[in-house]
């Protein structure tokens, strides 16, 4: 994400709220000079209307300019952070799941929405106010010059060296903030991580463990943000300090000069008038400079996240169209590792699956089958050999119109907060009611559905709160039936099924696989017995194939597995 490019596209809206502010600045400067002229009329004894006239006159269009300055510098912060979320958003949405999946992911909420917030501050109001406080402080200094120089280097001498304490504080606020940033984002994983689970934290007894260890991390946050304001604080003393001596020293000499008639009386008050209004924009610029130091921790956290890896969108080459006549999938001596794992997760593996029929994918825990399934969505990239799905190498084809062709239902069936009909019309959002009664039934649901209370339009909670594990997996099916695919992919989708759902689903599956491609991971015997054909797998290679009694005969790894749960207490794992 180019930062500067986002800037950019606002800059009218900020070159405009500069310039008011500018020109506010302006009719400021102005209005010391007017109150000498009134004070020498007054003691000339002449009409003072037209300076009290023009005086009125400046306070009005300055209050007019910073008010206009101010909203169109806010509009344009606005804009700028409704920017950067987007095109964060939109890289994190087509970031590689591989890269998504090392990230913290409260980490990730507080970088989009939090500096997302200080950068908006950094590139926008920090920026105008340094402008509009330095071209104040710069003029204020010229005017100051001009009505007596060796008054200015007396003030300039006593400011001068309280500005140099402002810009070390304010390069200690940098430093400081990026830790503020760090471990306020430590706080976010920390409390995600136990909202995220927290059935089994409370099954645990770990409430008072987790709220320990919870309040460690937000008194690390709790400090360092303390130390970013003690050091903000210092910055406001630093300049007054320098400004009382100032003060104090120009009234005197000042004055005295007065007395001898070095120094007439109105150019006094106009250079004290100038000395007051020179201090707030000092003490402006080095709140801005420490708020801009602020934001650029929260900007380069910002750019580091927009950094993350993106899928390929298109393929290589045009695909090819569809081949209804074509296998469904095709493995041609795939091999593929994660990150530097000794081991292949999935190693030389080749089959081929014809266009309709019900595949089970068997094996141990961590034999490669789900992994197998990430690579035909292309969630990942095998590192040597081709993937096909009807005829078209998936290396190829747009990723929209790959996972167009493929059905997913997750083992975990994620859903979202919403009712029935929007989490199963999700892949499809224009399908018909035809359509949606047709995924209900083959999915089992019609009788939960019409025992809701709102039927499709019931509301679910976070993760599908107000249906069974049991419902929300056949939910999930419903949903990717509802998208016709050419190839479903149940990644254990009848692992929390009872009998009288698994059987249903079982023979929907029967059905479905007339039309597609079915391949299911089956941790169940009933699945696989039903199935066409059945691939074993094991340590990330295909080591056998066939059906059911073909395999109970020929191969140990299956028989093994099979007979596991044909006992009372066995289990497919």
């Amino acid at each position: 994400m180019n930062i500067s490019l986002i800037v950019r596209r606002h800059r009218l809206l900020l070159g405009a709220g500069i310039l008011l502010g500018l020109l506010g600045t302006a009719a400021t400067l102005v209005q010391p000079l007017l109150i000498g002229e009134l004070i020498e009329a007054v003691a000339l004894d002449e009409s003072v209307v037209w300076p009290i006239v023009l005086i009125a006159a400046l306070f009005a269009a300055d209050a007019l300019l910073a008010a206009t300055h101010f909203y169109l510098i806010g509009r344009a912060g606005e804009n700028i952070v409704l920017d950067m979320r987007t095109t964060l958003t939109g890289r994190l949405l087509h970031s590689r799941i591989p890269a998504f999946n090392r990230l913290e992911h409260g980490d990730v909420f507080t970088r989009t929405v939090a500096d997302t917030s200080l950068a908006r501050v950094a590139l926008s109001s920090s920026v105008a106010q340094i402008i509009t406080a330095g071209f104040t402080s710069v003029g204020c200094i010229a005017v100051m010059a001009w009505i007596d120089w060796q008054l200015l280097l007396v003030t300039a001498g006593c400011l001068g060296a309280a500005s140099a304490v402002a810009l070390g504080l304010a390069r200690a606020v940098r430093k400081a903030a990026v830790t503020n940033r760090e471990d306020t984002s430590d706080y976010g994983s920390g409390l995600l991580r136990i909202l995220s689970a927290l059935t089994t934290v409370k099954a645990s007894r770990a409430e008072q463990r987790e709220a320990a260890r919870l309040k460690g991390l937000a008194d690390a946050a709790r400090d360092s943000g303390v130390h970013v304001t003690r050091l903000s604080a210092m910055l406001m003393p630093a300049m007054n300090v320098g400004t009382q001596v100032s003060l104090a020293v120009v009234i005197t000499w000042g004055m005295a000069r007065t007395a001898t008639g070095a120094l007439p009386i109105e150019d006094l008050t106009a250079f004290i008038m100038y000395l007051f209004y020179l201090v707030s924009p000092l003490v402006m610029l080095f709140m801005a400079l420490g708020e801009y130091q602020q934001g650029r921790a929260a900007i380069d956290r910002v750019q580091d996240l927009a950094g993350i890896e993106q899928e390929t969108t298109d393929g290589c080459a045009g695909p090819a169209a569809a081949d209804r006549t074509a296998p469904a999938v095709e493995f041609e001596n795939v091999t593929f590792s994660y990150g530097d794992a000794g081991t292949p997760a999935v190693d030389d593996v080749s089959f081929t699956l014809p266009a309709t029929g019900v595949t089970a994918i068997v094996g141990p825990s961590g034999a490669g089958k789900t992994t197998l399934f990430q690579l035909i969505e292309r969630f990942h990239t095998p590192e040597q050999g081709t993937i096909r799905i009807s005829g078209s190498d998936t290396a190829a084809m747009p990723l929209s119109e790959l996972r167009a062709r493929i059905g997913l239902v997750e083992q975990e069936a994620p859903l979202m907060r919403g009712t029935v009909r929007e989490n199963l019309m999700y892949a499809q959002p224009d399908a018909t009611a035809e359509d949606v009664t047709e995924a209900v039934e083959a999915a089992h649901l019609t009788r939960v559905i019409a025992a809701m209370p709102h039927g499709l339009d019931t509301e679910l909670g976070e993760g599908g709160t107000g249906l069974s594990g049991g419902q929300r997996q056949r939910l999930a099916i419903a949903r990717a039936l509802l998208t016709r695919p050419d190839v479903l992919l149940l990644d254990e989708a009848t692992s929390n099924l009872d009998s009288d759902s698994e059987t249903a689903l079982r023979d929907a599956l029967s059905t479905i696989g007339a039309r597609c491609q079915v391949l299911t991971i089956a941790h169940r015997i009933s699945t696989t017995i039903g199935a066409d054909r059945i691939l074993v797998v094991e340590d990330g290679r295909l080591r056998a194939r066939g059906t059911h009694a073909e395999l109970m005969s020929r191969d140990d790894t299956y028989r093994r597995l099979a007979s596991q749960q044909l006992t009372p207490a066995g289990a497919l794992s």
